[in-house]
C-alpha cells in the first residue's frame, strides 16, 4: 500500500532544498509518495503568525541569525554528501518561483521545475529571475514566452491560493512540512520522524 505525503517547500529555502534531496530515498525505504507542494514561504509565515515574520529586521534569536543558518545549511549538506552554496541575489517576486512550478505542472514538470530551480539557487548559485525562469522552462521543452505569461495568469494566482489555505488547514506554519497521517512534521530536521511515522503507518 503507497501512502501519499503532502511536501510544502519553498523554492528559496535552504532547508527546503536539503530535505528534497532526501526524498527519493525515503520512497525507496518506505511506502510512500511525495506529493510536491511549492508555495511562497514568507506569505505563507506571515499568515500564521498574524502578519509577523521572524525573518524581519533583528533576528528574534539565534536560530534565524544568517550566518548561524549558513553553517547549519553546510552542516546538512555535508551530512547528506550533497553540494550546496549560499544563494547568491533574488530579482524577482519569491512567489514568482512557486507560481512557475504551478506553470510547469500544466505540463507534468512541477518535480522537475523544482528541481531546476533549486539547482540554480543553490548549486550554482545563479541570480534569480525572469530570463532564469525562461531558460529552465526552455531545458524543459516548454514555450518560454508562454511559460513567462503564464506564470502572472489569474489560474496560476489562484492555484497558489489554493495551496497556501490547504498548508494552513494542514497546520503548517513554514518550510519544509510534511503532513503522514494526521501528523505535520516541520523543518529538514524532522525528516527521521517522518520516515518512523510512514514506516508506522504501513505496520497498520
Amino acid at each position: 500500500m503507497s501512502f501519499e505525503v503532502p511536501f510544502y517547500y519553498g523554492l528559496g529555502s535552504r532547508y527546503s532544498y536539503l530535505a528534497a534531496s532526501q526524498l527519493e530515498r525515503i520512497e525507496r525505504e518506505t511506502s510512500c509518495c511525495f506529493e510536491w507542494l511549492p508555495l511562497q514561504s514568507g506569505e505563507l509565515i506571515r499568515r500564521a503568525n498574524q502578519g509577523l515574520s521572524p525573518f524581519s529586521g533583528t533576528p528574534v534569536s539565534g536560530q534565524y541569525d544568517w550566518e548561524f543558518r549558513r553553517r547549519d545549511a553546510e552542516a546538512w549538506a555535508r551530512y547528506y554528501g550533497v553540494p550546496y552554496h549560499e544563494p547568491h541575489a533574488f530579482r524577482i517576486d519569491p512567489a514568482d518561483l512557486a507560481r512557475a512550478c504551478w506553470v510547469a505542472d500544466g505540463q507534468g514538470n512541477l518535480k522537475e521545475m523544482s528541481v531546476l530551480i533549486f539547482r540554480a539557487i543553490f548549486v550554482e548559485s545563479r541570480v534569480v529571475s525572469r530570463d532564469l525562469l525562461g531558460a529552465l522552462a526552455r531545458e524543459l521543452g516548454m514555450d518560454e514566452q508562454a511559460f513567462l505569461g503564464a506564470i502572472d495568469g489569474k489560474e496560476t494566482a489562484a492555484k497558489h491560493e489554493s495551496v497556501l489555505r490547504r498548508a494552513m488547514t494542514d497546520g503548517v506554519f513554514g518550510v519544509p512540512s510534511f503532513v503522514v497521517g494526521k501528523e505535520m512534521f516541520w523543518g529538514n530536521d524532522r525528516l527521521p520522524l517522518v520516515k518512523y511515522a510512514l514506516l508506522r503507518e504501513g505496520e497498520v
